[in-house]
């Protein structure tokens, strides 16, 4: 039973509790008792860990009753250690990172997202020196600059260089399990280059590999590019444009280019944390909610968002680099800055529901490069999803936000957990999350079927 002064904060605190201690309306919603107040919570230096900056910052969670702490983390294999061990009691998460925890691919344990970060945020990025030669295969328009999407299929002639003399062409991407790997690998595969597999014995990922991808924190990328040992990465923000501030390379292409409004990050708890903590998860859920709201309520929040971002206890990048993405541009090569208002999208197209077909994708990259190394069943991936993906505890706390006054019913989707089938990818393959294995039998590249990496050409 929460204490006194825990049940006097809440009320003074929350809207609902306000509402329910003055008797003003029988249609609020019930009041949470949080089992745990005070919560330590882990993010990566990038753009898209606003949802949390923002609910600390806007006070969303002291509204459910929730102190917390938000603590920057060297990487994202020490961010997922420490929520597993218990030290983080959530983190922002890579959305492949509950998933492959789940089912054993790396560290095994059960871990579970309620929410949604983001849609799109990601960039790749490649040298000076690569974009010149990229360059010569890429039209223009009638002003003279790219045409944009760049497919990978400008970069095919830079790898076969690389390779005829002897040299390997390197990249860089934050985890084996980021939405950046799988988001470069489908597109280097769409333009005919194979970014290499996984095995059970090598968990390199470069089997059979044109281009050799490896993991670099994200806020190391640039300087590994200007140190020449990668020729380009995929990377969030604010390290793409950082590049261009620098002068040192040149963003190509955008995920939201690759995949239109590709969900991105998750907000990950141990399924353990939750069962302990029901009430906690849906506050904690809530104020996310709101934060994603806000962010994309108004240009005047996200000048306050860059501002707040810009700190070092956050992202701790300029505010000039972190605006450049964050209020509706992107700049591609050195004053080629294009209107791209769906670049970061925090709440807009229901962004922060966690649908399992987003999960359901990620693992089909997992299968299609190996890291699944035997077929699965459709059942097996919907079984997966439903595991890790818990609509519940959202539809929970969207209902009590709804209750609250803080959100209207129109927008948390109607949804059996599946989006429509969707073809607005940058090769045109239509996802079904229904199909998974119809949807991995359309690619040229990659694992389908029964196949594993053994049983492939070269």
């Amino acid at each position: 039973m929460p204490i006194l002064n825990s049940i006097t904060r809440r009320t003074l605190l929350g809207a609902a509790g306000a509402a329910l201690w003055l008797g003003t309306s029988a249609a609020q919603a019930e009041m949470l008792f949080p089992e745990k107040e005070e919560l330590k919570f882990g993010f990566i230096k990038l753009t898209d860990m606003a949802p949390l900056a923002i609910a600390k910052e806007q006070h969303f969670f002291e509204d459910e009753g929730l102190y917390v702490t938000l603590e920057p983390q060297a990487n994202w294999k020490v961010l997922l250690d420490r929520v597993i061990t218990g030290e983080l009691d959530g983190a922002h998460m890579l959305a492949g990172q509950p998933l492959a925890a789940t089912i054993g691919f790396g560290t095994e344990a059960h871990i579970v997202t309620p929410f949604s970060m983001d849609l799109n945020g990601n960039g790749i990025t490649v040298s000076n020196e690569v974009w010149a030669e990229m360059k010569k295969h890429i039209p223009e328009n009638d002003e003279g600059l790219p045409v944009h999407p760049i497919s990978a299929e400008a970069l095919k002639p830079v790898v076969d260089q690389y390779k005829s003399q002897g040299k390997p062409f390197n990249m860089g991407m934050v985890f084996p399990v980021s939405t950046h790997n799988y988001e470069l690998r489908y597109w280097l595969a769409a333009g005919g280059l194979n970014p290499g597999y996984y095995t059970p014995s090598d968990t390199s990922g470069q089997v059979k590999a044109d281009v050799l991808l490896s993991v670099t924190p994200p806020p190391q990328m640039p300087a590994t590019l200007e140190a020449g040992t990668i020729q380009g990465y995929c990377v969030g923000e604010p390290w793409n444009q950082q590049a261009v501030f620098k002068g040192i390379g040149v963003p190509v292409i955008t995920d939201y280019e690759i995949w239109k409004n590709n969900p991105e990050k998750v907000f990950g708890m141990t399924a353990s944390f939750v069962e302990e903590n029901p009430q906690t998860a849906i506050a904690v859920t809530k104020a996310l909610i709101r934060a994603g709201k806000w962010l994309d309520e108004s240009a005047e929040n996200r000048e306050e968002a860059v501002q707040i971002l810009s700190r070092p206890e956050y992202v701790g990048a300029d505010a000039e680099v972190i605006a450049n993405s964050m209020t509706g541009t992107f700049e591609y090569e050195k004053g080629d800055k294009r209107e791209v208002p769906d670049f970061n999208v925090f709440f807009r197209y229901y962004a922060t529901y966690p649908y399992y077909s987003d999960a359901v994708w990620y693992l089909t990259q997992m299968r299609r490069w190996g890291q699944i190394a035997e077929a699965k069943s459709d059942e097996w991936y919907d079984e997966v999803a439903q595991k890790v993906y818990r609509p519940d505890i959202y539809k929970q706390a969207a209902d009590s936000l709804i209750d609250d006054g803080y959100l209207d019913a129109s927008e948390v989707p109607e949804t059996d957990g599946y989006k429509p089938a969707t073809a607005e990818f940058i090769d045109g393959v239509e996802y079904d999350g229904r199909k998974p294995n119809d949807y991995l039998g359309r690619f040229e590249i990659g694992l389908k079927g029964d196949e594993d990496v053994a049983s492939l050409s070269n």
